[in-house]
């Protein structure tokens, strides 16, 4: 009898020859010897066909070109997708904070804004935002027609960016509707559809996301202001998107007035509450779904995994401390005070994903809950300040989207970690990262975000009040807001004949 641990006997080794055991020991040997090699390879090509940081002398094959390619299309496919998923959200969000005589004029509005705009931005829209021309207005590819296969240096075809960016465009219009619910005329809807959808939207996207946009070039040589040294940037559409939206919601909702009946806090009253706030909490929690759209899949890169993985990430942490700063101050400061608001809570939560998806990806997720819990408190005193100012915004769409968007956009000047720089269809490109002034101490990005983003809000406020004036001064029932005894009696029956719900 052998002890385990002692030297093998020669009778053990002449067993072992004799028997089969010494070829499997040599078949388990060559086995690993050949895994080894695998992973070896592995390791030599993968990086350069998946994710690594791009540098200037790095080259690909063909092959590897198409690989990234298709994989950079499948993910900005899966992402406008997700985003457009959001309409489903703004739907529920803004029929749960309406009354319920409203909320089939919510549906239907929602409903013909999305067709609307598919159809806008396929022919007219696409072409003033994305094609070059000069600094103010893209100036070719109208109904897609002369486009190039793929968009600019992407790889991405131009078909698939732009449902992309037309889901993008449906989101900004949908903005809008919340903050004119319960007395807009579904005609004059239409029209100011018609004005953000083709018009204010893209040409004022162009100056931020378009190839020759004067913000988007802003600080270089031969371009506006270029001692700046600084760009405007905007990853996501903190302000291209929401803040144009919320801005516009806020020059519609002061040409229309209050609701018939809004007693404002200043006058004895408050806020009219929603009619069914399960339907607005799922809808947050849908948008917050379709911001993972929103946010990642602006890299419009799925080989870019750590950008995409950390964008996802910030996105997650602005959103909750954003909700949770909004429920504390209304527990400890709002009117119900010592209870918890379900509404605003819900409005925290969207104010941390709007302000988050402008910075989204250069800053840490440190900064990310940061800025996102200032957004919660941003929207809360945006809420109290319209209340004062007596402006009717049902779902708080200036707070949320306006106002929460100026702060996310100005926040990458302040949060911006310096680690990051640009994304890319091969991977990040770090060479050059963007820093903040709390990270850095540089104010230079700070300056280009201040004035990049006012400009937008400005230039936004002006022409879409300018806007719905003249709609206004239509005669009904094409003017904005329907007569007295439609919206006393309820926008549903009278406008939409039918109810949302049918008494059984």
């Amino acid at each position: 009898m052998e002890l385990i641990g002692t030297t093998p006997t020669p009778n053990f080794i002449e067993r072992f020859i004799k028997g089969k055991n010494w070829r499997l020991g040599i078949t388990i040997f060559t086995g690993k010897i050949l895994g080894l090699l695998v992973v070896l390879a592995a390791m030599k090509l993968l990086p350069g066909m998946i994710a690594t940081p791009a540098s200037a002398g790095e080259t690909y094959t063909p092959h590897e070109t198409m690989l990234m390619n298709t994989a950079n299309t499948m993910w900005t496919l899966v992402a406008a997708f997700l985003v457009f998923g959001m309409q489903a959200g703004f739907v529920m969000l803004e029929a749960g904070f309406a009354r319920q005589r409203e909320t089939v004029n919510v549906l239907m509005e929602c409903l013909f804004d999305t067709c609307l705009c598919g159809l806008l931005f396929w022919a007219i829209g696409y072409a003033f935002m994305f094609s070059d021309g000069s600094g103010f207005i893209g100036k070719h590819w109208y109904f897609l027609q002369g486009a190039p296969d793929t968009y600019l240096t992407t790889g991405i075809p131009v078909i698939a960016h732009w449902i992309f960016q037309y889901a993008f465009a449906d989101t900004c219009s949908t903005i809008v509707s919340g903050a004119m619910i319960g007395r807009t005329s579904f005609r004059g809807d239409i029209l100011y559809s018609i004005g953000i959808t083709g018009f204010i939207y893209p040409i004022i996207g162009h100056w931020a996301w378009g190839p020759d946009g004067f913000l988007a070039l802003m600080g270089s040589t031969g371009n506006w202001m270029p001692s700046l040294g600084q760009g405007f940037r905007d990853f996501a559409g903190s302000t291209v998107v929401h803040t144009i939206g919320g801005i516009a919601s806020l020059a519609g909702a002061l040409v229309l007035g209050p609701r018939l009946g809004r007693v404002f806090k200043r006058d004895g009253g408050g806020p009219m509450s929603g009619h069914n706030m399960t339907l607005g909490a799922i809808g947050t929690f849908i948008l917050w779904f379709g911001w993972y759209g929103f946010n990642p899949g602006s890299t419009l890169s799925a080989v870019d995994m750590q950008g995409i993985g950390r964008v996802a990430t910030n996105t997650t942490l602005a959103a909750c401390a954003g909700g949770m700063v909004a429920m504390y101050f209304g527990l400890w400061f709002g009117d119900t005070k010592g209870k918890f608001d379900v509404g605003l809570t819900c409005n925290g939560v969207l104010g941390g994903l709007v302000a988050i998806t402008c910075p989204c990806y250069w800053v840490d997720p440190l900064g990310a809950v940061v800025l996102g819990g200032i957004a919660g408190l941003v929207v809360y005193l945006g809420i109290l300040l319209l209340e004062y100012l007596r402006i009717d915004d049902p779902i708080g769409a200036v707070p949320v989207h306006g106002f929460a968007g100026l702060w996310g956009t100005i926040s990458l000047g302040l949060f911006a970690s310096g680690k990051y720089g640009a994304t890319g269809p091969t991977g990040a490109d770090n060479s050059a990262p963007v820093a903040g002034l709390f990270y850095h101490g540089d104010a230079s990005v700070l300056k280009a975000q201040l004035i990049g983003t006012f400009t937008i809000a400005i230039a936004t406020f002006v022409v879409t009040f300018v806007m719905m004036w003249l709609i206004k001064l239509l005669p009904n029932p094409w003017g904005l807001r329907v007569e007295k005894h439609i919206e006393e009696g309820g926008l549903d029956l009278l406008e939409h004949g039918t109810v949302a719900y049918p008494a059984q």
